[in-house]
């Protein structure tokens, strides 16, 4: 799982029939500092409720589908939203 901020949405007038329904949204990865990480990537909404602004944690992979269906066309998802964050050294 990762860390991200939400920082936008994705219109797509075209989707796969499984995605109907699911919002997009841009996120950025954040370090465990809490600085970007790499570039922004979409991420479906499997929350259904985030938005820009968003501390999230992110699903990868195959666990990505996991939240929506396992035959979504998915490699990247919304899984939850982020409270607090504790490092521990």
């Amino acid at each position: 799982m990762l860390l991200a901020r939400v920082i936008g949405t994705v219109v797509a007038s075209v989707k796969a029939d499984n995605l109907k329904g699911v919002k997009l949204m841009v996120v950025q990865v954040l370090n465990e500092d809490g600085t970007n990480r790499g570039v922004p990537e979409v991420a479906a909404d499997a929350v259904g409720c985030a938005g820009p602004g968003d501390e999230v944690f992110l699903a990868t992979r195959k666990e990505a589908a996991k939240p929506l269906g396992d035959l979504v066309p998915v490699d990247l998802s919304i899984a939850g939203f982020v409270d607090v964050v504790t490092v521990e050294k």
